[in-house]
């Protein structure tokens, strides 16, 4: 693979998932790439939402439970990963408690709004647990509520959704 040929994640959680034993995870998948839509305007001027399933929370919120947990934690933008937790089943869990920033890569985000890369962050970043077993909870819990919270973020409009899989 050269450095610049895609990351299959699917194939590389496949293989993880194997290794953990879940070697039946079923994936949702859709049929056809959704329409390419381009960004209207440049990128340092976009307000962008993290949007990461690494199971991460903060202080005052309850943990995420180990499998098929379809909730969301929303989780101040302008907060330090320093006060973010996470907890998740697929994957180790000790660097991402060192430095939180590997999954939810707020204080990385909030550089780049400092260095004038990108406009701004939403007000709140959403967390989820990645690995739901349930194709069927995935797709008409866990997507609608990330959906419903990016649509109604406070302040300015979303233009651009990090995604941040684990």
């Amino acid at each position: 693979m050269s450095q610049t040929d895609p990351v299959d994640y699917i194939q590389r959680t496949r293989e993880q998932y194997a290794r953990l034993g879940y070697d039946d995870y079923r994936w949702a998948e859709k049929k056809e790439s959704p329409p390419w839509t381009p960004i209207g305007k440049p990128v340092s001027e976009l307000n962008v939402a993290l949007v990461a399933s690494g199971g991460a929370y903060t202080k005052g919120q309850v943990a995420f439970h180990w499998e098929d947990d379809t909730g969301i934690r929303l989780i101040p933008s302008a907060e330090p990963a320093s006060d973010v937790r996470v907890t998740h089943f697929a994957y180790d869990l000790e660097p991402a408690r060192e430095d939180p920033n590997i999954v939810f890569p707020t204080d990385r985000l909030n550089e780049l709004v400092a260095e004038k890369t990108i406009g701004s962050l939403a007000t709140n970043s959403v967390a989820c647990m990645g690995g739901i077993y349930s194709t069927r909870r995935a797709e008409e819990e866990l997507a609608p509520l990330i959906l419903e919270s990016i649509s109604n973020m406070p302040g300015k409009p979303v233009d651009l959704v990090l995604l941040v899989p684990v």
